[in-house]
Formats: C-alpha cells, structure tokens, sequence
C-alpha cells in the first residue's frame, strides 16, 4: 500500500471527528465470535418452523397434491389384477412408478409423512393458541389509552350540569349499557385517575378459529381410523342367493391397514325379489329407468330372527355395523350344460355384465367340469331382442319382452387347473377350439327360454332354462365416518362463527369540568378488520344518549359538543 494511501486512512477530513472510537467499535464486531445454534436450538428452530400456520396450510395444499396420483394410476388396493396388467402393458417405466409407490399412494412412506407432519404442525399451532387465548379471557382488558382520540373510532358526549349526572355515576352507567351488549367490562375509578372502564367481547372469534382447526385435527384423525380399521368389498347377488358377511363371501374385498378378518360380524342377507321401472311414456326417454327397488331378507347374526328390508338406490341398509349400498343391476340367464356323457356339468345363473344400452349384456360361461372335454361358451344376451334385415341382433328395450342368447361355444383346457386366477367375465380362448359360430358349419347358438341346443361333434348340449335378475351391492364399513361428519360440521360452525363475530374493545373515560358539566369520551378498535366498528360506534353513542338523555344533533350546543373519529384529528 502506497504511503500516500495511508496518509489519507490516517488523517481525518476537515470538521471530522478521529475515527479511533469507530475502529475500535469495528474492530470489537469483527473479533465477537456469535454463539453456536446447537442442537437443541436447531431443534427449537424446526419445531417453531412445523408449527406455523403457514407451515400448515402448505402442507394441507401438498397433502391435497399428493393424493392426485391416486386417481391417475390404478391402486393396488382396490384392483390388484388391474395394476398387474398396467405393469405388463408399460414395461419401460411401470416398475419405475411401483417402486415410487404410486399404485399404492395412500398407504405410501411419502404420502403418510405428509399427513402426520400436517396432523402434527396443527396440534402445535392449535394448542399454544388455545392457552393463550384461555389466559386472555381470565384476564381484565387492556388498560385505557391516554389519548383516545388516536383509536379509529372516538366520539365525546356533553352531560350539562343541571343534569345531575356526576362523572361516577355516568361511568358506571356506561359499563351497565356495555354489560347488556355482551361486553366484558372492568371499572376502574381509582383515586387520582379519572374514572374510567374497559370492555372486551368477541371472544367467540377466536374460539371458532379455534374450534374450527381442532376439528381439522379430528377430520385427520376420523380419516385415519377410517383406514386403518374399516373395510369394504363388493357382492353380486342373483335372486335367490344369500350372502354372508365372511371372507368368503366376497367378490372383491379391500382391508383396512391394521383390519383383522376376526372383526367381521356373520350377518346374513338374502335378495328375495328385484324390480327395476323403466320410462314407457315420455318421448325420447323410453326405456329410461326410474327405480330400482331390491326386496331382501337380513339376520343379524346366524341365530337372530328374520327381517324384511328394502335396499334402494342412495337407500343403504345398515348392518353389523356396516352400510349396504345397491350400485347395480342386470340379467343372469338360467343354463343347463350337459357334457359328452350326457351328465349335467353346469346348472345355474350365469351373471351377464351390461355393455350397452338397453341392458345389451355379455356373456361368459366355464364347465371345467365338462367330459371328455372342458367346454366354454362367449356371446351375449338380449332382453328384448330385435333382429335387422341384415341380421343383426340389438335390444330394443332394457325390459324381459322377448330374451334372446346368443353364444359360440368352445372346447378344450381352460386353463382353471392351473391355480392363476381369471376374469369370470372373460374367456381365453387362444387355448381353445372352437364349435359353434356364425363363420362354422355348426352356425352359433341362438336360444329363447326353454329351447336346447346340440353341441357339435357329441360334446353335449345347452339349455336356456330361463331368466333371474341380480344386482350389485357395495358394503362398507367406516369407524371413523361418524366421527368425521361431527367434527366436519364443527369445523363449518366455526369457521362461520370466526368470519362473522368481531373481536373489539372499547374504552370510557369521564370527567368533570370547573363549570360542572360531565365530559365523556369514548374509543373502539377492533382486533383485525372490522367494517361493522362504525356502526357498533354509532350505536353505543345512540345508546349513552338516550340514557343520559341528551341529543347527538352536533347543531345543538348545550348538549353536544363534538363527533370526531381519529381521520379528524
């Protein structure tokens, strides 16, 4: 450094103070070393972080992001098949997404993370919240401001001396009025002070803000009980058939994470007789429905006595702590199959899963029993079936007016014996050799009720006995449904209550003046916005006049002497 350089660090400039003080100030900054955060200040620190409210609602948004996945990728937990085949149709990064646990998403390590680091950032905002507010209602109001002129709503009022109304006296009315509007009110007349009060309300605010995020907390939890401990499953029931509430039982059953088979109660229900009402009237709705009506028959358990119920679309029965939901409908033709020998190898209602309009249905059939030869059958039934000029088939109305099956049948392995299991509503048939259809000798099968027909080469026969209907009940079982429909209400009561109350405090101060008139004065302010706090303004000085019996008409003198608000001042 030039000597030049360090002549002007060392000399100050003309009228400026020697800067040995500053350097050494300087010199005491840099050489303080500041303290270590620590582990436990570290922790402190994350702790105040999670605990924010700011924190929380970014993590009630991320939780909402986070469940979008859900409805994109099939889940494992309601169709594991259908993850399977997903897998297999995408096999450059469908293992990827099973490995980031997006066909398993809300039972995932990241999406739980997110709920119970919400559900634990709303219990450390809510609880210091709620104490400090218990301590806040057990404590008097704030004392009164010396200078109330200064609140954004202040306003005097006059008492003349002929009134005989001294400044005790007036305070003390004022809290009386207060007290009758729901004010918390303290006097305080002390000696040396001018008699004075504060009043407080609107603690109901805070308490609805309150109420509504601890039932948040209990929405979290109602859903998390809810998933850990309920079930639910799917049944299709023909007329006729019983279903018990087992394992079993099931067509498709979907546990809760920590839900034990032992839980299930053995009720029994029973599909007497279904009925579904259809639109023969209207133009351009005929054939529409318009109610489906399912008579059924429930035990409680194996040894309880017999009810009758009726189970209705949005209509659910509840039993053994479950709801019953009737989602669905169709046909179930009645077939007989003989095999080679002559032996009946298949008897019953076959399910007919609905694939168009008017009830146009599929139909699969298996006989794994059939001999020499395992039989299948594919095809579709027709409730009222129609027949085109060039021979096409379709359903004309969704009622029994004339049912028509139509099928092409098969012989060889199906494929059963092995042990993979298979889609009742689909029929392999790259295994299979075929016998009837409408491109072969034989032609395909068309049946009416009551009419049989001979499979070719001597591999037996079919017979179209007749028609059932069934239907598809949903069952659920929720332990925390209840408990989520109470503490959502709640949290809808409390929110309202936080939006419409307003949290504000007033102030009244009275003295006497050397010519013996009562001065009185009064201020609000309100704990955030409140556009209502000129109105409340307006109506408490309504109120001390009337009271006092003096006229707010700032043109007369002798009782009013000023309105302001603090603008003014």
């Amino acid at each position: 450094m030039s000597e030049s350089v360090k002549a002007k660090k060392k000399s100050p400039t003309a009228g400026e103070a020697p800067s040995e003080g500053g350097d050494k100030l300087q010199q005491a900054k840099s050489d303080a070393a500041l303290p270590a955060l620590g582990v436990k200040g570290m922790i402190r620190w994350a702790w105040t972080q999670l605990t924010s409210m700011r924190t929380a609602l970014f993590l009630l948004l991320l939780l909402a992001i986070a469940a979008v996945p859900g409805s994109l990728f099939p889940q494992r937990p309601a169709n594991p098949s259908v993850v399977t085949q997903y897998i297999k149709d995408n096999p450059s990064y469908g293992e990827l997404l099973d490995a980031l646990q997006l066909y398993d998403v809300y039972s995932s390590a990241w999406f739980s993370a997110i709920y119970l680091l919400l559900f634990i950032s709303l219990i450390g905002c809510v609880t210091p919240r709620a104490i400090a507010h218990y301590k806040a209602m057990k404590s008097q109001p704030p004392r009164t401001p010396k200078r109330l002129s200064r609140l954004p709503e202040y306003g005097t009022l006059v008492l003349p001396a002929d009134a005989g109304i001294p400044a005790s006296k007036a305070i003390h009315d004022a809290a009386g009025l207060l007290r009758k509007r729901g004010y918390r009110v303290e006097v305080r007349d002390a000696d040396g002070e001018l008699p004075n009060l504060g009043a407080e309300r609107g603690f109901m605010k805070e308490v609805g803000n309150l109420v509504f995020h601890t039932s948040l907390i209990g929405v979290l939890v109602s859903v998390a009980i809810g998933g850990l401990f309920g079930y639910s499953g799917q049944r299709i029931l023909v007329e006729g058939d019983t279903f018990v509430n087992t394992l079993v039982g099931y067509d498709q059953f979907t546990p809760g994470t920590n839900f034990q088979s032992s839980w299930l109660q053995p009720y029994s229900i029973r599909l007497d007789k279904f009925e579904a009402q259809f639109d023969r009237e209207s133009a351009g709705k005929i054939g529409q429905p318009i109610d489906f009506t399912a008579d059924v028959t429930t035990k409680d358990s194996p040894d309880a006595p017999e009810q009758k119920e009726v189970l209705k679309v949005n209509e659910p029965v509840s039993l053994g702590g479950t709801s019953v939901y009737l989602t669905g409908n169709g046909y179930a033709p009645v077939v007989t199959v003989r095999d080679g020998s002559g032996n009946v190898a298949f008897q019953g209602p076959v399910v007919a899963k609905l694939q168009g309009d008017n009830y146009y249905s599929s139909v699969v059939i298996k006989v794994p029993d059939g001999r020499p030869e395992q039989l299948g059958f594919v095809g579709f039934f027709l409730p009222t079936a129609y027949v085109t000029e060039d021979g096409v088939s379709f359903s004309a109305s969704p009622e029994l007016f004339n049912p028509q099956l139509s099928l092409n049948s098969y012989y060889g392995d199906l494929g059963l014996d092995k042990g993979v299991p298979q889609n009742v509503f689909e029929l392999d048939v790259s295994e299979l050799q075929q016998l009837n259809g409408r491109d072969l000798e034989a032609g395909g099968i068309t049946l009416a009720p009551g009419m049989t027909k001979d499979l070719p080469d001597g591999k037996g026969s079919i017979t179209f006995d007749g028609v059932k209907k069934y239907v598809g009940v949903d069952i659920h079982h929720n332990p925390g449904q209840l408990y989520a429909l109470i503490f959502g209400l709640l949290a809808v009561a409390g929110l309202v209550t936080s939006l419409y109350i307003g949290r504000r405090r007033v102030w009244v101060r009275t003295g006497t003046h050397q010519d013996g008139r009562t001065m009185v004065e009064y201020g609000l302010l309100a704990r955030g916005e409140d556009h209502r706090l000129t109105g409340e303004a307006a109506a408490l000085r309504e109120l001390f006049a009337r009271e006092w019996q003096v006229s707010t008409d700032t043109t007369n003198a002798s009782n009013t002497v000023s309105s302001t608000t603090s603008k003014d001042q």
